[in-house]
């Protein structure tokens, strides 16, 4: 079984628990967590969650986070404003006895009260930022990405990377091809994984069949299994390669090199769930030369081994649709 306690504090919008925990809950929904026990907390007395002229008082209070696995704070209602000691307390014990503590958007701010970001990699929402880097120096912020696994912590944007979070946690928990599925039920277009202390710049954007460079995006995941150097896709595009680059960082947030990484490592796990295929195999059908030459790349994408990967993923065999050249 899987525990998941969401504490939230008084006035807590009732719109913003959909990215705080809509994931799971559409995940149980679909059938991919059966076993999901998921409770919202209210971590001060009397607290209530209000939006569209609705209160919606919060029947748990903090003894529910004593057996979670996984405690989530989706937002605190002013950065300036100290959180209450006992919920910073129940965070710190939580943390203590071995469970993950995520903060979503101002959710990192009491995180960051309870002790839990000191010396950590962390982010929180672009515009609160400041605030956070002048109240916990401590902190080693980065605004800039949409998540940070950094293993028992982690920490969200605003808005839809709580989402973008919570598609890496099913995907951690039930494989890559599941959350994929999950993505595509909720109409929401897939996300890279990230592995212990990775960086998520940014969602596999929808490609846009007019634009040249989403082009030669689509064109390179169907050939996943070759060279692919940049140079031939800026050519491909009929740009210069500085254009060309340029363009991919606007579309992707990251560069062309290490989206093509992403992508040869999202194919290897997805074949490592649906084939009994050899990894040095699986390894060539990706691109890379040898299963040594994948292994570090998977290891720091996904925060395992290929080989550890299929021993908890690889549930079906087949032989992978060849490519198309």
């Amino acid at each position: 079984m899987r525990r998941l306690a969401v504490v939230v504090f008084n006035g807590a919008s009732l719109g913003a628990m959909s990215f705080a925990f809509g994931v799971f809950e559409m995940a149980s929904a679909f059938g991919e967590l059966p076993d999901l026990d998921l409770k919202v907390v209210g971590g001060e007395p009397g607290t209530a969650l209000r939006g569209g002229g609705l209160t919606v008082p919060v029947p748990e209070d903090l003894d529910a986070v004593r057996n979670a696995d996984l405690v989530l704070v989706p937002n605190w209602r002013s950065p300036m404003e100290d959180p209450p000691e006992a919920a910073l307390a129940a965070l710190r014990a939580a943390h203590d006895r071995g469970a993950r503590v995520a903060g979503l958007c101002s959710g990192a701010f009491v995180l960051a009260a309870a002790g839990l970001l000191d010396g950590r990699p962390a982010t929180t929402h672009w515009a609160m930022a400041p605030l956070l880097a002048a109240r916990f120096p401590a902190v080693r912020l980065d605004e800039s990405v949409l998540y940070i696994d950094d293993g028992d912590i982690l920490t969200a944007g605003g808005g839809a990377a709580g989402m973008d979070l919570g598609l890496h946690l099913i995907r951690s928990w039930c494989g890559a091809e599941v959350a994929n599925r999950l993505a595509k039920g909720m109409v929401v277009p897939p996300h890279r994984p990230g592995g212990q202390a990775q960086y998520i710049e940014s969602p596999m954007p929808e490609l846009d069949e007019g634009d040249p460079v989403s082009e030669t995006m689509a064109w390179a995941l169907t050939r996943l299994d070759t060279a692919l150097p940049v140079d031939e896709l800026a050519r491909r595009a009929h740009m210069s390669r500085r254009n060309y680059d340029r363009r991919f960082r606007e579309i992707t947030g990251a560069a062309p090199g290490t989206w093509l990484t992403h992508q040869r490592v999202i194919r290897a796990q997805q074949l490592l769930e649906s084939t009994d295929l050899p990894v040095d195999e699986i390894a060539r059908y990706c691109g890379f030369s040898s299963s040594a030459a994948l292994r570090p790349h998977f290891r720091r994408q996904v925060g395992v081994t290929p080989v550890s990967y299929r021993e908890t993923f690889g549930t079906r065999l087949g032989v992978p649709e060849p490519m198309l050249s």
